[in-house]
């Protein structure tokens, strides 16, 4: 395969991070990944962008430091030694070796998942301990010899209004997904389809689909923007890419490497490459137009928020009207969780963590509200878990699962996706 792009301008991320999907409250902010220096390409510094006034904030994150001791994502321990690695070492150490260009805002865990552009792991940081955890009983691609072409480097990664993340290579053969709940699933899910009426271009090629970054809408896709300005709209559960136009009215310099949704419902755009301004992106068009920033302009390999891309006919322009995966009230935030989602042989589980012992009732209603199943369940103590079984008929699709006590209120409402 030809390679068609410079080497840096193929970095980039995800925008961005289990509860029911719902119009709250923007999020204001994007993370951004930088240099130290503004137009330097050395991936492993966090910043944090403020959408309102413009103004990007000095280093929150050093991810250079090889010295850290970073933390095993499943036992929670710290790692007692420095880990090694038979290509960099205990430069591995650092909790962004190698550069990242792929970096996902879970907005109800207050982490941020990350992977390095050359090391097949998944890790997050912990945005309320800044800790840093790596998952190393799972492999992310499974590929941990990166291709000549790039071909195989994930350098897009989102959080999707199912509380999943989403990961993608650049080559659009693996579509990944894992779990952001206490329970870590990865799963590749194999390669993406190009829908006829692309018309040849296609999302594994190198010429105009790799690199980027991407966002999700409220129902269920994906928008994959490419370090060459093309956007595509993925399907997750077809896993269909559909070609929907190039980004214009950038400079002919500018690669899209980092995209957020901003309160506006717009797309925010920045450059790994250009560092005069950053741009928003009206989705309905597809153009671009300056979006001024406060102070330094940084180069950027990727931006991350929570904010959902308003895909129907709702009227934007309101923080409210923005979709936002922000816990509702009494959703049972870290009380309750529902794994795996998607679900898979017409079951679940329930955990429930540190619940107010007492009688309960889980309702499981489709899109149109119809009831599917209704079981009561008898909380007794911490950590209890209940298995949920669905008609094997049950057809596929989203579906809301709500939690009630025994006063009929409702203590926590999410959306599951049966396969």
């Amino acid at each position: 395969m030809r390679k068609c792009l410079p080497f840096v301008s193929l970095f980039s991320g995800a925008v961005l991070l289990t509860t029911l999907v719902t119009a709250q409250q923007a999020d204001r902010f994007a993370y951004v990944v930088t240099d130290v220096q503004p137009q330097n390409g050395n991936w492993s510094f966090l910043r944090k962008l403020n959408l309102q006034t413009g103004e990007i904030s000095p280093v929150i994150l050093s991810g250079n430091d090889a010295s850290l001791k970073a933390y095993d994502a499943t036992t929670k321990k710290q790692f007692e030694t420095p880990l090694n690695d038979p290509m960099y070492g205990q430069a591995v150490n650092a909790a962004f070796a190698t550069g990242v260009a792929a970096v996902a805002y879970d907005n109800r865990n207050n982490r941020l998942y990350y992977t390095p552009m050359f090391i097949d792991q998944l890790r997050y940081l912990d945005l309320r301990t800044m800790k840093v955890y790596f998952v190393t009983d799972q492999v992310f691609t499974g590929k941990p010899q990166k291709s000549s072409d790039q071909g195989n480097i994930v350098t897009r990664m989102v959080i999707a209004d199912d509380g999943n993340g989403y990961a993608m290579t650049n080559d659009g053969t693996q579509l990944i997904r894992f779990t952001t709940g206490k329970k870590m699933l990865i799963t590749d899910l194999g390669s993406l389809v190009d829908d006829p009426s692309n018309k040849g271009i296609s999302i594994h090629n190198s010429c105009s689909s790799y690199g980027g970054d991407m966002v999700a809408d409220d129902n269920g896709n994906l928008y994959v923007f490419s370090a060459r300005n093309h956007v595509f709209k993925v399907n997750i559960e077809s896993k269909v890419a559909t070609h929907l136009g190039v980004v214009s009215g950038l400079p002919n310099s500018f690669t899209i490497n980092g995209a957020a949704v901003n309160e506006n419902n717009q797309i925010v755009v920045a450059s790994a490459m250009d560092a005069n301004s950053y741009f928003s992106v009206d989705y309905k068009t597809w153009t671009a137009t300056p979006y001024a920033i406060s102070g330094t302009v940084w180069h950027s390999s990727d931006l991350a928020n929570s904010n959902l891309l308003v895909s129907g006919t709702r009227p934007t322009g309101k923080s409210s009207d923005i979709v936002s995966r922000n816990t509702i009230p009494n959703s049972g935030t870290n009380k309750i969780n529902i794994f795996p989602n998607p679900v898979t042989n017409s079951q679940f589980v329930i955990q429930f963590n540190q619940l107010e012992a007492g009688n309960y009732n889980v309702q499981v209603t489709d899109v149109v509200g119809r009831q599917v199943i209704q079981q009561a369940v008898t909380i007794s103590g911490d950590n209890q878990s209940q298995l949920i079984k669905l008609n094997s008929a049950a057809t596929k699709g989203v579906y809301l699962v709500k939690v009630t006590d025994q006063n009929s209120k409702a203590v926590f409402s999410t959306k599951i996706v049966v396969q």
